[in-house]
């Protein structure tokens, strides 16, 4: 090789490395990154992927958008992300219920997690709890149970964000536990039934705690009970289930991204190093903590065992509930 050709390529390797130290190797991609979310504008969820889709624009170097394709606790999401291209170019932002729990609910769902999806990160874990609307007099949860039994009939409704969800689940739970007649209410996502809740439709209503918050800290909604093996740090005087004595639900459900089967493996690496690079960040880590997550990269293999971990507890819980798949 000439002392030319050599002295080239020398500088040919050199460059590699700068860039490669110095600035990401999914820099400049070609197509925007499409984050799919299975429930309206409003929620939590929403807020969360719009969160994340400004730091990994910043990140990514490429144009990230959120598309919000609400209906069916996230079923439809999951569909688009099934008939996605699997190029990277496409991500499904969702939570346990669309992967874990829904194609055990759901007598033909359209999509297997296993066969149709692969795990491409995850960032938080999170709990749900029992809220109250203004117009509903009890103040602690022990209230709230002898509220319940002193309306006509015993019977009283609850909000929950999506049909056959963790959600309604506990409610069936808790009507059980505590001899309620309690009616779960169905809503196409969690923005719509925290807008009945705050003007007074309903008296109660369950989801995750970062849809809740914002209310309860301002005094419009008043939080009684969270799901978990402990006390939220951003909720410190909202007690346990399991401190009230319900226990069974201290597993708690998962936040994270997943692409369509197929995607190729350097796609999801470079997407896993980019959040976990943005999860790092302390501005995202304060905000998301603040909405009461508890947040944690996961690398696609780990979130992958989380899924599976938890749809083992579930599969017991759906099947001792008797529950029939609609």
């Amino acid at each position: 090789m000439s002392l030319t050709r050599r002295h080239l390529l020398t500088q040919a390797v050199a460059a590699a490395s700068t860039l490669s130290a110095g600035a990401p190797v999914w820099a400049q991609p070609s197509k925007t990154l499409r984050i799919l979310v299975g429930f309206p504008p409003g929620g939590g969820t929403d807020a969360v992927a719009r969160l994340l889709a400004e730091k990994l624009h910043a990140v990514l170097g490429q144009t990230v958008v959120v598309e919000n394709r609400p209906g069916a606790g996230g079923q439809i999401a999951a569909l688009a992300l099934k008939n996605a291209p699997a190029d990277g170019s496409v991500l499904f932002l969702t939570h346990d219920h669309t992967i874990s729990i829904l194609p055990q609910v759901v007598k033909n769902a359209g999509f297997e997690p296993a066969r149709d999806f692969v795990a491409a990160g995850g960032f938080a874990t999170f709990v749900n709890g029992l809220a109250v609307s203004p117009g509903t007099p009890a103040r602690t949860f022990q209230e709230y149970v002898a509220w319940v039994k002193r309306q006509p009939g015993g019977q009283s409704a609850v909000g929950i964000p999506a049909p056959a969800s963790t959600p309604e689940f506990l409610v069936r739970l808790l009507a059980r536990r505590y001899q309620l007649d309690l009616v779960a209410a169905p809503y196409r996502g969690s923005a719509p039934m925290i807008g009945d809740m705050l003007g007074n439709q309903i008296p109660a209503g369950i989801g995750s705690v970062q849809d809740f918050i914002e209310h309860h800290r301002a005094g419009k909604l008043r939080m009684l009970a969270v799901l978990g093996g402990q006390r939220q740090a951003a909720l410190p005087d909202v007690p346990t289930f399991a401190e009230l004595g319900l226990a069974g639900f201290e597993d708690t459900p998962y936040y994270g991204f997943y692409a369509p089967a197929g995607t190729p493996d350097a796609a999801l690496q470079r997407f896993a190093q980019a959040l976990a690079q943005v999860v790092a960040q302390r501005e995202v880590h304060g905000q998301l903590t603040a909405m009461g997550l508890s947040v944690g990269y996961m690398p696609p293999a780990q979130l992958a065992e989380r899924e599976r971990a938890y749809t083992r507890v579930w599969t017991r819980i759906i099947q001792d509930a008797g529950f029939t798949p609609q």
